[in-house]
């Protein structure tokens, strides 16, 4: 039997004794690849919990609203339901459950590569079909995408303002094992930043989330092609802004997220004017952003929440706090954002009108 191999905090340390430092998103996906690989982090055992798994209510209004555009875009072809990152697959069954209700079951493709979800999912869902990448997904018939907290886990490169030079933000290790420290690399960045770098302060951090635009614009060019729409949610902000937004999670607490790599979930806030514009270039309507509580309001969360409460009054409590948690402004409803894509063919989605 071959050895363990060493925890990667450690192959990571000797990375960088043997190679120099390495870069934030270096340390990023290689800390989340062995993060996400290794376990099933949601849930209150778990270091984190999405929106599907607050309320049933949150993928039951998704489900509906991915049914709706379908309809009213003139039910085109085979479609297929698509989510990526797709957690335990909650949201997908909740969804899927919605969907079935106006006579709509599409077949069901997972992008996710962690062994102990994909687990969980097809316990969940015995037909779903899992991809690694997006590259394997239907070529035929419009592909309609779900992407809940999936863009905040993408590494993203973080440029830092040393005088009147920008570098990249890179990782040295420190002498106690486990631990990293930030640093300015030696390499002037000379290209590729927006107007706002210009006249940024010394020490101002800028991220570039180039593996999202990377997926973003790959994704896009697909539902050019065949047909479609996505709903893509995450907290996050309308960009280029200047900030450190890279943040690490640990038993439903903040941590360090240089100390321990791959045993605490990292995440960063998402740029949605970059997922806009990367739906821009490959010719599709972008709607939004908007608040999640608007986005939900409008679905219908109110008049839902009423119904769950009326069928089940000894649940009425519970299902009113998971509500309001998922569309209050001091809860998920301001800091979560909604946007969504279609075809230029295709009708606006419902969710977006004011």
């Amino acid at each position: 039997m071959s050895p363990d191999p060493l925890p990667l905090a450690e192959r990571l340390a000797r990375q960088i004794a043997s190679g120099g430092p390495i870069s934030v998103a270096h340390y990023m996906a290689e800390a989340n690849q062995h993060y996400y690989g290794t376990r099933d982090p949601l849930g209150a055992e778990g270091d984190f919990t999405t929106a599907p798994e607050i309320s049933q209510m949150f993928g039951e209004l998704i489900g509906l609203a991915i049914a709706d555009i379908w309809m009213r875009s003139g039910r085109c072809g085979q479609a297929a339901y698509v989510e990526l990152g797709p957690g335990r697959g909650t949201l997908a069954s909740d969804a899927l459950r919605a969907m079935a209700r106006a006579a709509f079951a599409p077949p069901v493709h997972f992008v996710e590569t962690s062994p102990a979800l994909r687990g969980r999912q097809q316990a969940l869902l015995p037909t779903v079909i899992h991809h690694d990448t997006i590259a394997s997904l239907p070529e035929q018939g419009p592909l309609l995408v779900v992407a809940n907290e999936f863009f905040d886990a993408l590494p993203v490169r973080q440029c830092i303002r040393v005088g009147d030079e920008w570098r990249e933000r890179v990782l040295l290790a420190r002498e106690e094992p486990g631990r990293f420290i930030p640093v300015a690399g030696y390499r002037r960045i000379e290209s590729g930043l927006p107007p706002i770098a210009a006249d940024a302060p010394d020490g101002a951090i800028l991220e570039s989330p180039m593996a999202g635009a990377e997926i973003a614009y790959a994704l896009a060019q697909r539902i050019a092609r065949q047909g479609g729409a996505a709903i893509l949610i995450d907290y996050g902000y309308e960009g280029p802004a200047l900030g450190d937004t890279l943040q690490a999670v640990k038993a439903h607490q903040f941590a360090d997220p240089f100390a321990d790599p791959g045993e605490v979930d990292l995440t960063t806030h998402v740029d949605f004017t970059m997922l806009g514009n990367m739906a821009r270039q490959a010719g599709l309507r972008v709607h939004g952003p908007v608040g999640q509580g608007d986005f939900l309001r409008q679905l219908g969360i109110d008049a839902r929440a009423a119904q769950l409460a009326a069928t089940a009054p000894d649940r009425a409590q519970e299902v009113q706090a998971a509500a309001h948690r998922l569309t209050d402004a001091d809860a998920m409803g301001a800091l979560f954002k909604v946007m969504a894509w279609t075809h230029p063919d295709w009708a606006d989605p419902a969710g977006f009108e004011g």
